[in-house]
């Protein structure tokens, strides 16, 4: 028993750096990919601060900037293939009928990363940009590091793509039977904290209003992955009875 419990996790083991791997490989490829698309993609970013003469003062600031934006768009382009590996490493715990809904769980895996990103550059950035720069620029005359620019912008698109997924995610975990619905429900207050914690993390500014724009749609979220489990949680614990008899054998 120990040797064949040895063999699994080291298969586990083994199959998880393989998914890393690929993982890996997809992401330099797209970053690759993205050097001919990189004008294109910073005007894009400094769309939202238009009007704002942007600076540099380090030799080397520039051709760093270039990789990280393009670091950036390799791992939102390759996000589709990201999630898939996460999702087939997880696919041995699935019956065989989840392990076909992984295939009808990638487009909103992908749909609400991009959703995410959307709400960033489009809701959040602009008042977020807007009090920084004009914030004290009665005493002092704003002179804004491109880097810095970039770090808050890229920062802020992935981290809420990324906070779009915790529906799929708490969908997911309740189909494994790992989280229940009533479990998120009696967790609320918390998640309600850590949702305005969150919020001023990721917003690059102190202003409540800008972080409640963070935080509002993360208890939007939560309440949307409390329903979600709900539906999927009654069609798992059909699952669970109809099981019993094969588990005896």
């Amino acid at each position: 028993m120990k040797s064949e419990t040895k063999m699994t996790i080291l298969g586990h083991l083994a199959e998880l750096r393989s998914r890393l791997l690929k993982s890996v490989i997809a992401v330099i490829i797209t970053s690759s990919l993205s050097f001919v698309f990189a004008d294109k993609i910073f005007q894009i970013l400094v769309l939202p601060a238009k009007g704002t003469e942007f600076i540099f003062v380090d030799m080397t600031e520039m051709l760093s900037n270039y990789i990280k934006v393009c670091l950036t768009a390799g791992i939102m382009i390759a996000m589709p293939f990201l999630a898939f590996q996460l999702l087939m490493f997880a696919a041995p715990a699935l019956t065989p009928k989840e392990k076909g809904s992984i295939f009808l769980a990638l487009p909103v895996i992908v749909f609400m990363f991009i959703a995410g990103a959307a709400f960033s550059y489009f809701v959040l950035l602009p008042p977020a940009l807007n009090f920084l720069t004009t914030f004290g620029s009665e005493i002092a005359t704003p002179q804004i590091r491109i880097s810095s620019y970039l770090s808050i912008v890229t920062r802020l698109i992935l981290a809420t793509g990324i906070m779009f997924e915790l529906p799929v995610i708490s969908t997911f975990l309740a189909r494994l039977g790992i989280i229940t619905p009533e479990w998120l429900a009696r967790k609320r207050k918390f998640a309600f904290v850590i949702s305005f914690i969150l919020a001023a993390i990721i917003t690059p500014t102190a202003d409540p209003v800008n972080q409640s724009l963070v935080a509002a749609p993360l208890i939007v979220l939560y309440e949307m992955s409390i329903g979600l489990a709900k539906l999927v949680g009654k069609k798992h614990a059909g699952s669970v009875v109809a099981m019993p008899a094969p588990q005896a054998s």
